[in-house]
């Protein structure tokens, strides 16, 4: 039984919405809307003008305050999704939370990590694991726990696969993702289209 009053929240605080970052939270609007819930990327810099392709997407919604501004009475609702965390998340966080955060590690120099920093405020933290996810995988992840009710070992996973850019290349994606029913990685669609197409220039170029 589907739960419908959850939240995504995706921290972003990045000055730009790589094409990478795009395709993400294009797919995290989409998953969300149709399993009933809400997404929300917050503490977006007012100067960032985001892409048409996601700013219309249905269920994408977006605002400038922090975490901390949007739930200030419901700090005790709001789950931080955190590497560090003790307790992995459960199915039974969902009678316990209503709000769930995705901070990560932003691009500044020195490298702020924004989920240390949310971590340090007092909000209560789940892990999804030891192997490092996508932020879509993360919140997918996360929604298959709370609203499917899914223990985390019982989600069929694929790490590190192999991407063949044409017959004589190919990388693997330093990611864990969802395992589809024909055994591939469940990425957004325009994903690997995408990789193929930056291949030559690194990740780091993507995001």
């Amino acid at each position: 039984m589907m739960d419908s009053s959850k939240t995504y929240v995706v921290e972003h605080l990045d000055p730009e919405c790589g094409p990478w970052s795009t395709l993400e939270y294009t797919t995290i609007a989409k998953e969300s809307t149709a399993a009933g819930a809400q997404f929300c990327l917050s503490s977006v810099p007012e100067e960032l003008d985001l892409p048409t392709s996601v700013r219309d997407v249905k269920g994408f919604n977006v605002e400038h305050r922090s975490v901390e501004e949007i739930y200030p009475d419901h700090k005790h609702r709001v789950c931080l999704l955190d590497p560090a965390a003790k307790e992995e998340l459960r199915p039974k966080d969902a009678h316990d939370f209503d709000i769930f955060v995705f901070g990560g590690i932003l691009g500044d120099d020195p490298p702020r990590d924004r989920t240390s920093e949310l971590r340090k405020k007092g909000f209560s933290g789940r892990r999804l694991g030891p192997v490092q996810m996508t932020t879509d995988t993360a919140v997918r992840v996360t929604r298959m726990v709370v609203q499917g009710q899914f223990a985390l070992n019982d989600i069929p996973y694929i790490d590190h696969p192999e991407i063949h850019i044409d017959e004589h290349e190919s990388t693997e994606m330093p990611f864990r993702y969802v395992r589809d029913a024909l055994g591939k990685p469940v990425m957004p669609e325009g994903m690997i289209e995408l990789i193929k197409k930056d291949s030559e220039k690194g990740f780091g170029d993507l995001l």
